[in-house]
């Protein structure tokens, strides 16, 4: 069960910070307890493989009610407190929640929750309770101390269902077993030796990849300090105070924390893995980092239907040559970890050889079991008996896998097959460029018109025709976007992910209305 990666954190550093936050912190022995009075509580009234929600900004009680879920036997639903409530209220309902441990700044919205989740029975406060004979974790961790839950799961039950983010609609509840989140632990960690004691700067949601990261790191004894805020200046600041030696990041907070004025002046040399993933990286930006911080960078590409590890760019592998060909790899996402076999595979199902571009494609014990309540999807994405991403790669002679871009945002443009990752690589590169995203909107001409939405830093400046310059040096006039627009901000999903359906969208109707 997931819960021994905890359990053997909390056995060998029984004494050593586990969390604190706020007004709260807890050694590894009593966030162990809170998790055993939690699961006792649990067990009492609800069978092992019930669906339990957790809805909570990043607070630090959010660690034993996750881990007494855990531990209880049941099913963890983690539900994104950044997520509009129908939303939220949507995702709790598809997958049939019968309890929820709830932030008490969710208590407006309870009625508007208890009528939409049909199956909801219970709704437990994380610090407080919220209704009238209800409970809280606080209270559960008070009133059942000293008790010690021993459920076990087999390797292939269910332990999670998390939602895949909807960036194109309704967001799938992928399923995660016990397997194929303790495979992704174990090689997580096989990545990452620590030098010193560790400490994880928690600015991720916990209830998604700062949690998956924390239930990793619990095995080598972690302490998790909870960010206040994603405020680049407070991130800064903490990894400064704290000694922070492990944080977790999406590339567009990375871009976010170089930009910033004090990243000049905060000692950040505490740093040992600054881990990324989720979305593509600007090699130019990554370079900045490494001169900045130096070689503490490690990507983990993968997706929650195959846990974080399909493969690895290691903290060895972010060596800047000064030689375009043997940099070549900093754009990749690494070499096969070993948790899983990884191959590209054409349309047809044929497994293609190196240098040429397919589907990446996995199977062994890193892979979830599938969709909860969508067999469709499950047996859609289980074609030719491997687990297919959705994401275009090619490998190089060296093994090291590049991702050229979502199969979905491949853009048709005067009949020919564009894939914009390329693109918005060139584009990061220009200095006034804080993000960028490249689509293709519809266009009677083209099919397609290629379009560049730029994000600037604050303060500075950039063209259209700069840009277009830029692309059409590299890429001649065919991959050169035909339009650029600068917006003060790109949209982006709760966890940072720039969601290109709403800039296509946006685009559409901006083009409809002139």
């Amino acid at each position: 069960m997931i819960i021994d990666s905890f359990d053997a954190g909390a056995a060998a550093f029984p004494d050593r910070v586990f969390v604190q936050g706020g007004d709260l912190r807890l050694d590894y022995r009593a966030a162990a307890d809170a998790s055993h009075a939690v699961a006792a509580a649990l067990v009492r009234d609800v069978r092992p493989g019930t669906h339990v929600g957790v809805l909570s900004p990043n607070h630090a009680m959010v660690l034993p009610a996750m881990l007494g879920v855990m531990r209880s036997g049941a099913v963890f639903v983690p539900l994104n407190a950044r997520d509009p409530i129908d939303d939220i209220v949507w995702f709790a309902s598809f997958c049939e929640i019968r309890v929820l441990i709830c932030h008490a700044q969710y208590a407006p919205h309870l009625e508007r929750m208890k009528a939409g989740i049909p199956t909801l029975e219970r709704v437990i406060g994380l610090t407080e309770v919220l209704e009238p004979a209800g409970d809280s974790i606080v209270q559960w961790v008070r009133d059942f101390a000293g008790q010690r839950v021993n459920e076990r799961r087999a390797d292939d039950d269910i332990a999670i269902i998390k939602s895949s983010g909807g960036t194109t609609g309704r967001p799938k509840a992928i399923m995660q077993s016990h397997r194929s989140l303790e495979t992704a632990y174990r090689i997580s960690n096989q990545f990452m030796p620590p030098r010193k004691d560790p400490v994880h700067l928690v600015v991720a949601p916990l209830t998604h990849a700062a949690g998956a990261t924390m239930v990793a790191l619990a095995r080598i004894g972690a302490r998790n300090v909870i960010a206040p805020s994603a405020d680049p200046a407070v991130i800064l600041e903490a990894i400064e105070r704290e000694r922070v030696t492990h944080i977790f990041l999406p590339p567009t907070m990375i871009y976010r924390l170089l930009a910033h004025p004090d990243v000049a002046t905060r000692d950040c040399t505490s740093l040992e893995y600054v881990m990324y993933g989720a979305a593509p990286m600007s090699v130019d930006k990554l370079r900045e980092g490494l001169a900045r911080w130096g070689q503490v960078f490690v990507q983990f590409y993968g997706q929650s239907e195959v846990p974080g590890v399909i493969t690895c760019l290691s903290r060895k592998d972010h060596f800047v040559h000064g030689d375009a060909n043997l940099d070549r790899h900093l754009a990749s996402a690494g070499r096969p970890s070993g948790a899983c076999e990884v191959a590209l595979m054409d349309d047809e199902g044929n497994i293609v050889g190196i240098g040429e571009r397919g589907e990446i494609v996995a199977r062994g014990d890193l892979v979830s079991p599938g969709y909860y309540n969508n067999p469709e999807a499950t047996a859609e994405a289980r074609a030719f008996g491997w687990h297919h991403t959705g994401d275009i790669g090619v490998f190089d002679e060296n093994g090291f896998l590049s991702v050229v871009d979502r199969k979905k945002d491949m853009v048709i443009s005067g009949g020919f097959n564009i894939y914009p990752s390329e693109i918005e690589q060139v584009i990061w590169g220009h200095p006034a460029v804080q993000d960028c995203v490249v689509v293709g909107v519809p266009d009677a001409d083209w099919g397609e018109r290629l379009t560049a939405v730029v994000e600037l830093k604050e303060g500075t400046r950039a063209t259209a025709e700069e840009i277009i310059d830029m692309c059409r040096q590299r890429f001649g006039s065919l991959k050169t976007p035909k339009q650029v627009e600068f917006w003060g901000s790109l949209p982006r999903s709760p966890v940072g992910k720039v969601l290109k359906k709403d800039v296509r969208s946006q685009l559409a109707a901006a083009a409809g209305q002139a």
